[in-house]
């Protein structure tokens, strides 16, 4: 009798476009592209997928929400982060408001999602804040 492999792994070949990324400015400017128009009206929360290399291997829209927040499922983060062999993620929402400083929300969930990913061996690099105008990273401002 033939063994039969159901879940087999294959790389599947995409348009998406291959960045390395270095900085948290670099970061902010790849995933302001995937916000449009809608970056100054509703707060919405992607994830940005890496390999190995810190190459951009996919992205992901967690979620959309009002004016002043957005409810993001970590079990939704983790489970594109697998899907995609990531061994990184860069986590990121828009403050419609104009406001860069994080709330003790946008901290508390940057904490948690850290440790979900660590259990599966996968780095959380960084938290952006975005606006139309500017970005605040949690990274580089010491608050993961």
């Amino acid at each position: 009798m033939k063994s039969v492999n159901l879940y087999e792994l294959k790389k599947i070949q995409t348009n998406f476009p291959v960045e390395k990324i270095t900085s948290s400015k670099n970061a902010s400017n790849f995933i302001k592209q995937f916000y449009g128009d809608d970056i100054d009206i509703f707060e919405s929360c992607f994830i940005l997928l890496l390999n190995n290399s810190n190459n951009t291997i996919g992205y992901a829209k967690i979620s959309q929400g009002g004016i002043t927040g957005t409810v993001v499922d970590i079990r939704l983060i983790a489970k594109y982060a697998v899907e995609s062999l990531a061994t990184g993620v860069i986590l990121a929402h828009n403050h419609p408001s104009g406001t860069l400083s994080p709330s003790q929300a946008d901290i508390n969930i940057t904490d948690k999602t850290k440790k979900a990913l660590e259990t599966l061996d996968i780095k959380l690099l960084d938290h952006l804040i975005l606006t139309n105008d500017d970005y605040y990273s949690l990274s580089d401002n010491g608050k993961m």
